[in-house]
């Protein structure tokens, strides 16, 4: 037993913890979840604990439905209020998931992401990522089909105090910081409801991991709250969606790569490079880090969101965008990706990201010249005049999009893909027999 399955044990015993959930993801990015008692955690450590694969959406098939969860204890953290009636407070840890003769398993995101950053280490490379996560608060989510009520109509850098949620960014920047997720600073964003909150930097892994951990714990700090959080990529028709802009930078060592003093932009070969990847790849990307049906409205509306493959330093409109808030701050040089949004499965995404930026510094891939001014405020011709690929608008596009792709086949490997893209089919052809009631407003007097 090592030091840090040691550590567990022992904080267990001292802080008389109950049950430790042990957390890992799906596919689509659903967190998942089975409650052990600590007597049993150290066979854990050494055996895993299995469970029917079958089960799980996308896992396995039912003849090879035996699989394992192996609990990383360098994941260990104490959850920050109590889920029992008897004031008894859990812990959690992620799983890394493996099959029974304890190879790691291809339907595991979390090992998709680990396999991108070995690829990333084997170039000299580690790649830190630190998100801007935005969501709603809302009244309720049980609204049968209707927009929800946003908690508040304040705007962007509101100080809005409202009677739905006092202090819910207060709140939840202290569960955050007790489970040992660091955060660099939080807002009111532009719509009504609408909150950011932004995750001090960390190695892609550890961000994916936090990720989730955020998602859940937003969640629970809104239902104290009596509201409810939702990361739905675009609820509201007349107001902006939520994305998860996510800044990059690859180290080498103690060093920047991303950084270049005698640059205009500061910005190295590598880091051009690592832009261009991902530019190159994006429209067969969009299904990964824009997964659902509701994903493209966002897209679709503006409001600040990329339509177009283009970068540009400062431009919020650029898919990429360089900020010149520190130049010529080495260890700050780093490049914002506007795609993603809030709803995606970081893990996935951060491994498609990641695989495009690599394959553009090992190929040499040329960026192109920026954006100047709003891309899109642009007409198509204008777009495709100045080298920008459209964005895929719709699922259908950007499944299609994906299908052909060998980089992304490569970076989710065989099952994850071609799961990926079984279930949404699915989820568009679902989409697609519904009868909207704007179809019903405009057509049915015809």
């Amino acid at each position: 037993m090592n030091r840090q399955q040691e550590y567990v044990l022992r904080t267990l015993e001292e802080r008389d913890i109950r049950f430790v959930r042990l957390w890992f993801t799906d596919i689509q990015g659903y967190l998942k979840s089975v409650a052990l008692v600590p007597a049993e955690l150290e066979g854990a450590f050494e055996e895993g604990i299995g469970f029917d694969g079958s089960a799980i959406e996308g896992f396995s098939r039912v003849a090879e439905s035996d699989t394992i969860a192996l609990p990383d204890p360098s994941t260990f953290q104490i959850l920050p209020f109590s889920e029992a009636a008897d004031g008894q407070l859990s812990a959690r840890m992620f799983c890394d998931i493996v099959t029974p003769d304890g190879e790691p398993s291809w339907a595991d995101p979390r090992q998709v992401l680990r396999r991108q950053m070995k690829a990333a280490a084997d170039q000299g490379f580690t790649c830190y990522v630190h998100p801007e996560i935005e969501f709603f608060l809302v009244r309720s989510i049980d609204t049968d089909g209707q927009e929800p009520v946003p908690t508040d109509f304040g705007g962007y850098f509101d100080q809005a105090v409202t009677d739905e949620a006092p202090g819910f960014r207060a709140n939840a920047i202290s569960a955050l910081e007790r489970m040992g997720i660091s955060v660099e600073f939080s807002h009111h964003e532009t719509a009504p409801g609408q909150q950011e909150i932004d995750l001090r930097f960390a190695d892609a892994l550890t961000m994916a991991d936090n990720i989730m951990s955020f998602r859940y714990l937003i969640k629970q700090v809104a239902r104290q709250g009596g509201v409810r959080a939702t990361f739905m990529p675009k609820p509201f028709k007349n107001y902006a969606g939520s994305a998860m802009h996510t800044h990059m930078s690859l180290f080498e060592g103690d060093d920047n790569a991303f950084h270049d003093p005698d640059d205009e932009l500061d910005l190295s070969p590598t880091a051009k490079s690592f832009m261009a990847g991902i530019l190159h790849h994006a429209p067969e990307m969009t299904a990964i880090t824009n997964q659902w049906v509701n994903s493209y409205k966002r897209i679709t509306s503006g409001d600040e969101a990329p339509r177009s493959a283009a970068w540009g330093a400062s431009n919020r409109s650029a898919l990429i965008r360089v900020p010149m808030y520190n130049k010529g701050k080495a260890a700050s040089r780093r490049i914002e990706v506007r795609s993603p949004d809030s709803a995606c499965n970081p893990y996935l995404t951060y491994a498609v990201l990641m695989a495009a930026g690599l394959k553009g510094i090992r190929d040499g891939y040329e960026l192109p010249n920026p954006a100047e001014e709003d891309v899109n405020l642009m007409t198509r011709r204008e777009r495709i005049a100045s080298g920008f690929k459209d964005l895929p608008t719709d699922l259908d596009y950007a499944l299609r999009e994906m299908e052909k792709s060998e980089l992304v086949a490569d970076a989710l490997g065989e099952h994850v893909f071609e799961f990926f893209l079984r279930n949404k089919w699915s989820e568009w052809n679902d989409y697609q027999t519904q009868i909207t009631a704007w179809e019903l407003r405009n057509n049915l007097a015809f």
